[in-house]
């Protein structure tokens, strides 16, 4: 082969290369702006019913129970009573709209993926998803009401405690986002197994461990009382028991001590 020869073939190479990056990137952008749009569809259909103002009011609701009867919230900002409703419509359409972001994400790198490998990863976005809105879910239903009537009932007397929405949104936003990773934690267990970090039986050996790291975690993430930190720590080590339990169905059958 002439050096003429070889030279367009390197050419040829790297001009190939170049548009399976861009062509890449395109996808991409694609992937972007698909999830995008389905976060914006899922705001405007909240803002149109049942709107901000509602959403809001849905999330005040454990904070409105343990108050005094006729004691409402308050804002001290002066866009506050606009803008913070707004933002939560917008981190509700977030959520909502999860399972289509995921979707999207599995839809970009799934023609890169081995079968045996597309046969995991769908599962896991799946469950992924429907843990992380469980876990808001029980932190709304089960934690909250529970938390602000601890609160609220060993506040001194002499003080009216009349909570501002926007520290409000914060605290339950961060409330939500604990809760809703600490219920990830069957699908880091299968990953640690499925990639080889560590095997099932040496898992199972670190219960101890994982137990006094639940508790220290529920203590940094939660506000410092008995009850929200038992309500975390209690459901993450559960779910370490159910991780250990449905990782055997996500592993090859010589991972599992199975013959061929």
């Amino acid at each position: 082969m002439t050096k003429q020869q070889t030279g367009e073939t390197d050419n040829t190479d790297k001009t190939d290369g170049k548009e399976h990056f861009i062509s890449h990137l395109i996808e991409l952008r694609n992937r972007l702006l698909k999830s995008a749009l389905g976060v914006i569809l899922m705001c405007g259909i909240l803002l149109c019913w049942p709107g901000p103002a509602r959403i809001y009011d849905f999330l005040a609701q454990p904070m409105l129970a343990s108050l005094p009867a006729g004691a409402k919230m308050i804002a001290t900002g002066v866009l506050a009573p606009f803008l913070v409703p707004m933002k939560l419509t917008l981190l509700v359409a977030f959520v909502l709209a999860l399972p289509w972001v995921l979707y999207q994400l599995w839809a970009f790198i799934a023609p890169g993926l081995y079968l045996h490998e597309k046969k995991i990863i769908l599962p896991l976005v799946i469950s992924s998803s429907l843990l992380f809105i469980a876990g808001i879910a029980f932190s709304y239903f089960f934690v909250f009401g529970r938390v602000f009537h601890f609160i609220n009932t060993t506040a001194p007397s002499a003080i009216t405690v009349a909570p501002d929405i926007e520290n409000y949104l914060d605290f339950v936003m961060t409330m939500c986002l604990a809760f809703g990773t600490a219920f990830e934690v069957p699908i880091v267990v299968v990953l640690l197994a499925r990639m080889g970090i560590v095997t099932i039986e040496q898992l199972k050996s670190a219960r101890r461990y994982i137990i006094v790291a639940a508790f220290i975690i529920a203590a940094i993430v939660t506000p410092p009382d008995i009850i929200s930190q038992f309500a975390l720590a209690i459901p993450m080590c559960l779910l370490y028991e159910l991780g250990l339990w449905v990782t055997p169905m996500f592993l090859r059958k010589e991972e599992r001590g199975i013959g061929e």
